[in-house]
């Protein structure tokens, strides 16, 4: 869990920064949103499959 402690004279608009950007290092959001459904293993291979194409591909013309 992702927290952001306070001093006596810090402002909520930094907190709320802070936290945002903790949550988005963190990949909470990336993992929720991952995991909203169901897909099935086959389908989860070829996208990462595909991913790695794409990787790779990026890579070479670097």
């Amino acid at each position: 869990m992702s927290e952001i402690i306070l001093g006596e004279h810090d402002h909520v608009d930094w907190a709320i920064k802070a936290f945002r950007r903790k949550v988005q290092r963190s990949g909470v959001l990336k993992d929720l949103r991952k995991k909203r459904y169901f897909v099935k293993p086959s389908l989860a291979r070829r996208l990462k499959e595909a991913s790695a194409r794409r990787r790779r591909k990026s890579l070479k013309r670097a």
